[in-house]
């Protein structure tokens, strides 16, 4: 291995690496076999619980492709004062450049400068501090399963091929050339290349190490969490084990441990679990989470499809459908993967969409994910750009629904789906009470007498009638504008004395009142 770090920060990496351990070669990490699960590690163990994650009541939103000056903008005019969380970011690093710029190549690192589509490493460490002020955290998209499918100039200008990166990687530091092709065995899966991408060795302790030098260099810079991309396909004791090096650096350093959530993508019947990855930095106090694709079932209720409608959506629990445990779940009604899927829930779907993700944030199970995207004509196609491939300024639409392909849509700033955002958080911490439904798609639930919500998806309008558990007294619609000077700028409801509600609920419209808006 090299010893020349291919970072613009330098400086910043080189304190994280006095923090890890010294590297050898090979080591005892990865079992013999590639199975085993170390001592004193809560690996499988279902009654795990991660300490320091995001919470409850905690909403975060991904701005796919977005510029990290646009991102910042966005922390400070919009995300931080309807009191999101987090924000996710596109992977930062030098990527490959494809002549055809697909929204991919971001997918492929050649380097671990901050110089790619988004900007570059002034700009980044600017947006994360922007955003930190504005009270929003990033969370930085890390691809650290692997490198590129073939040679090339990155982002940064960084000549490389598939298994040779200047001052970074030689070809030891790659698992052999074998291509991910069973589901079935996970020494495929976790040690092949997936889509021919060059796959790291994470067997290495050198490897392991270089891949947490990255890592906290951008937790020096202030970047609050990383979703793991492609974890699946990396050994969870050596994902463990980097995740472990990024903490104890952190804690050393005067940070917190940074949040995790590794994609795993599970819908039963492989060799690779979502259970496999609890545990995820336990040993070093750190928190992960893991996102939960069979959560994405629940559209179905929001298109009608297979024969469900929101009345289904009563039977909802993490237990009957499967799900992990409510604090390791990230959930989302689409990612930027599952968006471009046949049968995808979109924007342009209208109200479906905008209902699914009303509900999202009305119900209490995981950590919600709002994407917010550009549309598209094909699966490949990149953000909005120059001929050259250089991503364009964020322009946000009117209408969401009447947008064209190479267009952002910018999901997130419908004034519902930021409102419930409060809801959510005024709501944290009780469960879904009084159930009601009128067998097709209208629905009513209270949130522990702290909220109530109606979810109105039918073609015509509907009564309700019900007990919504909250104090007496009027509540603003916070659908319809919620608190204004001397009352409500949009609906008022009022709650009887006995909690009751008597309502009319127009087609396709919805009501949330909760106690933190009231006149």
């Amino acid at each position: 291995m090299r010893s020349t770090l291919p970072f613009r920060l330098v400086l910043v990496v080189l304190a994280a690496a006095a923090t890890l351990s010294a590297c050898g070669g090979d080591d005892p990490v990865r079992p013999p076999g590639g199975g085993g699960i170390p001592q004193g590690r809560p690996f499988l163990d279902p009654a795990y619980r991660p300490s320091g994650r995001a919470a409850a009541g905690d909403v975060f939103v991904h701005l796919f492709e977005w510029k990290w000056g646009d991102v910042a903008t966005e922390c400070e005019t919009v995300l931080g004062p309807a009191g999101v969380r987090a924000v996710q970011v596109s992977p930062p690093q030098e990527h490959a450049r494809i002549q055809s710029f697909p929204w991919w190549q971001r997918y492929q690192p050649v380097s671990y400068q901050l110089e790619g589509r988004s900007g570059t490493s002034a700009e980044f460490a600017d947006m994360v501090s922007r955003c930190a002020e504005a009270g929003v955290g990033v969370y930085v998209d890390a691809v650290i399963n692997h490198m590129t499918a073939g040679d090339g100039v990155g982002s940064a200008g960084t000549a490389y091929t598939k298994y040779s990166y200047p001052g970074l990687w030689d070809a030891p530091d790659f698992h052999p050339g074998c291509g991910v092709s069973d589901y079935q065995s996970a020494a495929n899966v976790q040690d092949c290349e997936l889509l021919g991408l060059a796959d790291l060795n994470t067997g290495r302790a050198e490897v392991r190490q270089r891949l947490a030098e990255y890592l906290i260099g951008l937790v020096d810079l202030g970047v609050a969490g990383f979703r793991i991309d492609a974890a699946k396909h990396i050994q969870p004791v050596e994902l463990d084990s980097i995740v472990d090096l990024v903490n104890e650096a952190a804690l050393a350093h005067g940070h917190a441990a940074p949040y995790f959530f590794g994609e795993v993508i599970d819908y039963g019947g492989e060799a690779v679990r979502i259970r496999d990855y609890f545990g995820l930095g336990y040993s070093s106090g750190g928190s992960a989470d893991l996102t939960e694709f069979r959560f994405r079932g629940v559209r179905d209720a929001f298109t009608g499809s297979n024969g469900q409608s929101l009345s289904s959506l009563g039977s909802f629990s993490p237990v009957a459908w499967g799900l992990i445990p409510s604090d390791k779940a990230v959930v989302f009604i689409e990612n930027h993967d599952t968006q471009r899927d046949g049968g995808a829930l979109t924007a342009a779907r209208g109200a479906a969409y905008r209902f699914a993700h009303l509900w999202l944030l009305a119900q209490p199970y995981g950590y919600p994910k709002i994407m917010s995207s550009y549309a598209f004509a094909f699966r490949d196609q990149g953000p909005p750009a120059s001929g050259t491939g250089e991503t364009l300024d964020v322009l946000c639409p009117v209408d969401p629904e009447e947008v064209n392909p190479g267009e952002w849509v910018c999901e997130h700033r419908d004034p519902g789906i930021l409102a419930m955002v409060g809801f959510r958080q005024a709501t944290a911490g009780t469960t879904v009470e009084g159930w009601w439904d009128n067998g097709g798609d209208a629905i009513a639930f209270s949130r522990g007498g702290r909220g109530f919500v109606v979810l109105n998806l039918e073609a015509s309008t509907v009564s309700v009638n019900v007990q919504s558990g909250l104090p007496e007294g009027r509540y603003c619609d916070i659908l319809e504008g919620g608190v204004a000077a001397g009352g409500c700028s949009g609906g008022e409801i009022t709650v009887a004395a006995d909690g009751g509600i008597q309502i009319e609920v127009a087609a396709r419209t919805a009501v949330a009142i909760h106690v933190g808006a009231r006149p």
